[in-house]
């Protein structure tokens, strides 16, 4: 709900965005990501809702395999191209017993927009994506969890909207406050510069 609008503000009030965002699943569409990707070079790692059907190529959200059951790794996005490379990366990989061995490249290659969440900037199942979902996640949660604590909102239930709402805005200004006070430049002036003293100055006078 507020992502799409932050990276906005973000991108012309501070003329930065960020590389990578972390995001929940609940509350990210398709359409955000793809145009996160697509206009803003955001590369968006959210993981896959528990109803949310898989295309054919994936086992499951984590393992992607070729026709044959060999699992792929991921190689790299060529941008340029918009692909996404996936290929055999196995020490011992079934393909010696494929008998598609003759024919088969060995590494295929799929578009972001074929599925945001899975492929998009970053695959999903990639050791990159599952990483960021493994320690990034887990530390934002508990991020959220102690400023909830310190502001006493752990004992507060509201069940409105609108409040929720307020509050997002609020966090959320906050978050790019913060974020503009780190990367405006430092003043080279000391803190106390007015209050020293200064060494008066003497002329001698003819006469």
């Amino acid at each position: 709900m507020f992502l799409e609008p932050s990276i906005r503000y973000c991108a012309k009030n501070l003329e930065w965005v960020p590389d990578i965002v972390v995001g929940d699943m609940a509350y990210v569409n398709l359409h955000t990501q793809r145009w996160l990707r697509e206009a803003m070079h955001v590369a968006l790692v959210t993981k896959l809702k528990p109803n949310m059907t898989l295309p054919e190529e994936f086992d499951d959200t984590y393992t992607m395999t070729c026709e044959q059951g060999q699992v792929l790794r991921w190689l790299e996005l060529r941008e340029l191209e918009q692909l996404h490379w996936f290929g055999v990366r196995d020490a011992q990989p079934l393909c010696i017993w494929c008998w598609q061995r003759s024919s088969c490249p060995r590494e295929f290659s799929f578009k972001p927009s074929a599925h945001e969440i899975l492929y998009g900037t970053i695959p999903v199942s990639s050791r990159v994506g599952q990483q960021l979902l493994r320690q990034a996640r887990s530390w934002i949660d508990a991020t959220q969890s102690y400023e909830k604590n310190q502001l006493g909102l752990s004992q507060v239930f509201f069940n409105s909207l609108r409040l929720a709402w307020v509050i997002g805005l609020l966090a959320d200004t906050v978050s790019l406050l913060r974020a503009l006070a780190f990367t405006k430049e430092p003043s080279n002036d000391a803190l106390l510069h007015q209050l020293a003293s200064e060494q008066m100055e003497l002329r001698l006078l003819d006469g």
